[in-house]
């Protein structure tokens, strides 16, 4: 069997795996120690984002004629990919807080829902929230409005119904006063 017909599967494994992504990002993970990258590895498995290393000729096979084929250019020395189908952003977070434990481990760049992103914008994209927290706080501020609006009916509501139920305490007092001198 031919060399190349070896290398076929997987750079078929790294196209299909990258198809669909939301994400491509690239990892320099040299000088990470084994608890640091297990620590990761587990980390992004439970987020659902495929962590592998590949040989740079192999990403760089599977990445020509694609939208991913700004990251060839980026194909230098012990890299890995970590590939998010669903949220855009997870990956770059995960990674983000470990590079803190482990500084020699750098996001070189990613692809990110089409768009190619360097390093400092890959990191950037780190700061930025889950899907699921944005529409919290969106919804969050979209409820307060809302929230203190009823308050405040409510507060209108018991202040006129205390007023209400004295009213009527009053007036059959004053009917049974006005009631005798009729009479």
């Amino acid at each position: 069997m031919a060399k190349v017909e070896l290398k076929k599967p997987v750079v078929e494994e790294i196209a299909s795996n990258v198809k669909d992504a939301a994400s491509v990002i690239l990892v320099s993970y040299s000088g990470i120690n084994v608890a640091g990258d297990t620590a990761l590895r587990k980390e992004l498995r439970e987020a659902g984002i495929t962590y592998k290393v590949y040989k740079n000729t192999m990403m760089n096979f599977a990445f020509k004629g694609t939208e991913f084929e700004p990251l060839c250019e980026q194909l230098n020395g012990a890299n890995a990919i970590a590939i998010s189908k669903d949220d855009a952003t997870a990956s770059a977070r995960i990674i983000s807080k470990h590079l803190k434990a482990n500084p020699t481990v750098k996001m070189i760049g990613g692809i990110v829902e089409g768009n190619y992103y360097d390093e400092k914008a890959v990191a950037a994209l780190a700061t930025v929230p889950s899907r699921e927290e944005l529409l919290g706080r969106l919804f969050g501020s979209m409820q307060s409005p809302i929230a203190n609006f009823a308050r405040v009916i409510k507060q209108i509501a018991e202040k006129d119904g205390g007023a209400a139920q004295a009213a009527p305490a009053e007036a059959p007092a004053e009917a049974a006063a006005e009631a005798p001198a009729e009479a």
